[in-house]
C-alpha cells in the first residue's frame, strides 16, 4: 500500500515528505478509534516500525544522493580536463608550421589545422572533420592549384595516390601552381589511423634548381676545357643532327675555316667539306656515315677513317648518346701506323728467322720423339727378352724346390731364387717408368677401400722389417678413396720398402688420417732424414741418396715410379723431413662417394696339382723357357706336347688326332702370326678348349682383346702359384 502511495520518480526529499503525511494521519485514526481488543495498538505499534523503515530508506537515499553528487562532480571534472586536453592538442597542431590532419581508423577525417592544404583554397572549405580520405584524394585531384604532368589526368593522379596511401609511411613532393612545392609524409599511426604532414620546400626546391644550374654550368666549362685539353678532336651532334659542341682540335684536324664550325651547322655539310680534302679509308662508305647519321635512336657505334694521302690518318669513332643524338671523335693515328708498318716489316724479317728456329726446333723435337720413341721400344723389347730366361730360371728352380736337397745346396736355391725375385722388380720398375713416361698407362679410377690394402702391406712388409730389426706399425682404416687400386698399391710398396730400406734403426708407421675432406695417407720413418737440397732430386730416375742401396736392392727407380704415378692419378705427393729424425711422404686423396666393390679374398697357394692323364700342348719358340716349362708341367704329372710355332702346332694336331686338355701359347712366336691369332684360329677350328696366352706384354690393348676372346692371360715371369691355378682349373 505504501509502494503505491510513493512514485520511483520522487526525488528522496519528496518521498520522506509522502511517509511523514502517511505517518501523521495513522497516528490521528489510531488516536480517535478505541478497540478494546488491542487494535488501536497495534496499529500504532505497525505505524513505529513503519517510520523506522522510513528513516532507513531515508539514510539510504540520501547516502545514494551524496554518491551521485559525487560522481556527477568527477564526470564534470574529467569533461573539462578532455576539452582542455583537445583544445591542447589542437592549439598545438595550429602552432605548427606544416599543414597537419588527422585519420582515424575508419579513414574519417578527425582534426586539421589551419594550414592543411593551404597551397589549395579552393577545397579549404571542405576539409572539415568526417570528410572520408578518398574524397580528400578526390579534391586535392581536381584542384585548380595542383600542376599535374601533361600526360597525367586528375582520375589517374588520385588512383596513385591512393595506390601509394597502403603503404606504412610515404613521402613524396608535389607541385603546385605559381612554381610552389609541397612535400606530403604521410604516416600510420599505432592504432592504425593515418596522421599527413604537409610542408612547403619550395625555397628548397628552388635553391637545389639553382645549385645544380651551376654546377651544370662548371660542369660545362671543366668539360669545354677537358674537351679543348685532349689530343683528339671531338664533335657532338643533337638528335636533330646539327653541331652542338665541338673543341679546337676538331678544326686543327680537319682544317676547316674559321666559319666551317658554328653552332647548328648539319653533320652533311661539314661531312661534305671533309669530303672536298680528305678520303675514306678502312672499308668505309659514304652513304653507310650518312645512313647510320641518320637512323635514329638505337644505333650502334661506327668506326671508319679519314685519310689526307700518307701525311695524315685519323681514326674516326662515332657512338649515339642517350637524347638520341651522336658524338664523334677523330684521333690522329698517323704515327701509330707509321710505326706499326715498320713493325710489320720488322715482324717480317723477325718471322722468317723464327720460322728457320722453328723448322730447327721441330727437327730436334722428331729427333728427342724418335730417340723416347726407340728407348720405349728398347726397353719393352729388352724387358721381354729378359723376362723369356728369367721365366726359364724360375721354372727350372720351381722344378727341384720340392727334391731332396742338402742345406747348402737348399741355401744356394733360396739365394738364387732371391736374386731372381730381385732382377724381376727391376724388370717390372723399368716396365712402369717406360709406360708412364710414353703416357699409355692406364689407369682405372674407383671407390677403393682402404683397409685390405694396407693389411695386405703389413703382410707383405712385416717380414722384411723384422729381418733388419725395425718396427713395422700399418694402422688400419676404414676410409674408401678414388684412385686406381694397383697403382695405389704399387706407390704404397715403393714408399714402404724404401723406408725401410733406408731406415737402420726405429720403426716404420704407416696410417691414414682426415685431411680437409680428403684423406692423407702417411708412409713416417725413423731415418736418417733427406737433406733439403736433395728432396728434389730423389724423384729423378736412377737416383740413390748417398748411393746406401745396392744395385740388388734397386736401381733408384721406386721414387721415380711414385712420383710419375701419382701425376697419373692426379694425387699431391707431399715430403717432410729432419735431418736426424726422419721422413714422412704424404700422399692426399679424395674420398670416395659411392661403396667399394666387394673384394674377392685372393687364392690359397694351391696344393701341387694332381694332372695325371691329362695332355697340355705348349707352343713356344724359346727353347729355353719351353723346356722349362715342359719340366715343371711332366713333374706335376702332365703329358706335355711341344710345338715352335703356331703353324707348327696346328701340323701336329691335325698329324696326331688328339686334343689336349689344355694349350698353354706364347704371344711373340718370332713369326708371323700371334699366340693370340693362334689359339682363336685354333677354337675356331676345334672347338672351345682351355686356352691361356702367356706375355710380358702388359698393354691393356692386349688383355682387353684376349677377355674378348675368352682367353685367359698368364704374365712373365710365370709364377708356379698362377700355373697351378691353372691347372687346377681343367
Amino acid at each position: 500500500m505504501i509502494e503505491a502511495l510513493i512514485d520511483p520518480s520522487d526525488s528522496p526529499e519528496r518521498r520522506a515528505e509522502k511517509l511523514l503525511t502517511i505517518a501523521e494521519v495513522l497516528m490521528r485514526r489510531v488516536e480517535q478509534v478505541t478497540d478494546d481488543s488491542g487494535a488501536a495498538y497495534a496499529q500504532f505499534q505497525r505505524a513505529a516500525m513503519l517510520e523506522d523503515q522510513v528513516r532507513a530508506r531515508t539514510r539510504e537515499l540520501g547516502h545514494a544522493l551524496d554518491l551521485l553528487n559525487s560522481t556527477n562532480t568527477r564526470l564534470g571534472e574529467a569533461k573539462r580536463e578532455a576539452e582542455a586536453a583537445r583544445n591542447n592538442l589542437a592549439n598545438a597542431i595550429e602552432t605548427i608550421q606544416e599543414g597537419f590532419a588527422l585519420f582515424d581508423v575508419d579513414e574519417n577525417l578527425v582534426m586539421c589545422n589551419s594550414r592543411f592544404g593551404m597551397h589549395m583554397p579552393d577545397i579549404r572549405a571542405s576539409l572539415r572533420a568526417g570528410i572520408t580520405f578518398a574524397d580528400y584524394v578526390g579534391l586535392v585531384a581536381r584542384s585548380a592549384f595542383l600542376s599535374l604532368p601533361h600526360d597525367l589526368t586528375p582520375d589517374d593522379w588520385a588512383v596513385a595516390r591512393l595506390r601509394r596511401h597502403q603503404d606504412r609511411h610515404v613521402i613524396f613532393n608535389v607541385r603546385m601552381d605559381a612554381d610552389h612545392w609541397v612535400q606530403v609524409s604521410e604516416h600510420r599511426t599505432a592504432d592504425g589511423g593515418t596522421v599527413i604532414l604537409q610542408t612547403d620546400v619550395t625555397d628548397i626546391i628552388r635553391a637545389e634548381r639553382h645549385e645544380r644550374g651551376r654546377l651544370l654550368d662548371d660542369q660545362a666549362r671543366m668539360i669545354r676545357a677537358t674537351l679543348d685539353h685532349i689530343s683528339q678532336g671531338v664533335a657532338i651532334f643533337d638528335a636533330s643532327a646539327r653541331l652542338a659542341g665541338w673543341n679546337r682540335r676538331l678544326a686543327e684536324l680537319l682544317a676547316l675555316p674559321a666559319g666551317g664550325t658554328r653552332m647548328g651547322t648539319g653533320f652533311e655539310t661539314i661531312f661534305a667539306r671533309i669530303g672536298a680534302q680528305m678520303q675514306l679509308g678502312g672499308g668505309a662508305d659514304e652513304a653507310a656515315i650518312l645512313a647510320w647519321v641518320a637512323g635514329g635512336s638505337g644505333r650502334g657505334a661506327l668506326h671508319f677513317e679519314l685519310r689526307r694521302g700518307t701525311e695524315l690518318i685519323l681514326d674516326c669513332f662515332a657512338q649515339e648518346m642517350p637524347d638520341a643524338g651522336f658524338v664523334i671523335s677523330f684521333t690522329d693515328v698517323t704515327g701509330e701506323r707509321e710505326a706499326l708498318a715498320a713493325l710489320s716489316r720488322a715482324n717480317e724479317t723477325l718471322e722468317a728467322r723464327v720460322t728457320e728456329r722453328t723448322l730447327e726446333l721441330q727437327d730436334a723435337l722428331a729427333d728427342a720423339e724418335r730417340a723416347n720413341a726407340s728407348r720405349s721400344r728398347f726397353v719393352a723389347a729388352a724387358s721381354h727378352d729378359l723376362l723369356q730366361p728369367l721365366s726359364a730360371a724360375k721354372l727350372y728352380i720351381s722344378s727341384i724346390a720340392d727334391e731332396r736337397l742338402d742345406p747348402g745346396a737348399r741355401l744356394s736355391l733360396d739365394k738364387a731364387q732371391n736374386a731372381l725375385q730381385s732382377v724381376e722388380g727391376l724388370l717390372a720398375a723399368l716396365l712402369d717408368i717406360s709406360r708412364l713416361e710414353s703416357g699409355k698407362a692406364a689407369v682405372s679410377v674407383g671407390p677403393v677401400s682402404l683397409d685390405p690394402l694396407l693389411r695386405r702391406m703389413s703382410e707383405e712388409f712385416a717380414p722384411l722389417a723384422a729381418a733388419k730389426g725395425l718396427a713395422l706399425t700399418v694402422m688400419p682404416s676404414a676410409a674408401v678413396v678414388e684412385t686406381d687400386p694397383a697403382y695405389l698399391r704399387r706407390i704404397l710398396q715403393n714408399l714402404i720398402s724404401n723406408a725401410i730400406r733406408y731406415t737402420e734403426t726405429g720403426r716404420v708407421l704407416v696410417g691414414a688420417r682426415r685431411d680437409r675432406g680428403a684423406i692423407r695417407l702417411e708412409v713416417r720413418d725413423t731415418g736418417p732424414g733427406i737433406p733439403p737440397e736433395a728432396q728434389r732430386d730423389i724423384f729423378k730416375e736412377f737416383h740413390r741418396l748417398n748411393a746406401r742401396a745396392s744395385a740388388s736392392e734397386g736401381m733408384g727407380l721406386g721414387l721415380a715410379i711414385v712420383d710419375r704415378a701419382c701425376a697419373l692419378l692426379g694425387h699431391e705427393l707431399r715430403l717432410f723431413s729432419t735431418l736426424g729424425q726422419g721422413t714422412c711422404f704424404a700422399l692426399r686423396l679424395d674420398r670416395a662417394l659411392a661403396a667399394p666393390p666387394v673384394e674377392i679374398a685372393p687364392d690359397r697357394p694351391l696344393p701341387r696339382p694332381d694332372a695325371q692323364d691329362k695332355i697340355a700342348f705348349l707352343v713356344e719358340n724359346d727353347a729355353e723357357l719351353r723346356a722349362a716349362l715342359t719340366l715343371l708341367l711332366e713333374k706335376w704329372g702332365l703329358t706335355v706336347i711341344e710345338a715352335g710355332s703356331g703353324e707348327e702346332a696346328l701340323a701336329l694336331i691335325e698329324e696326331i688326332g688328339i686334343l689336349p686338355d689344355l694349350i698353354l701359347a706364347d704371344h711373340q712366336l718370332g713369326t708371323g702370326r700371334t699366340g693370340l691369332s693362334f689359339l682363336v684360329e685354333f677354337r675356331a677350328l676345334h672347338g672351345p678348349l682351355p686356352v691361356w696366352l702367356i706375355t710380358a706384354d702388359r698393354s691393356p690393348d692386349l688383355a682387353s682383346a684376349a677377355a674378348a676372346a675368352g682367353i685367359g692371360v698368364i704374365l712373365k715371369p710365370i709364377e708356379t702359384q698362377e700355373l697351378q691355378q691353372v691347372l687346377a682349373k681343367i
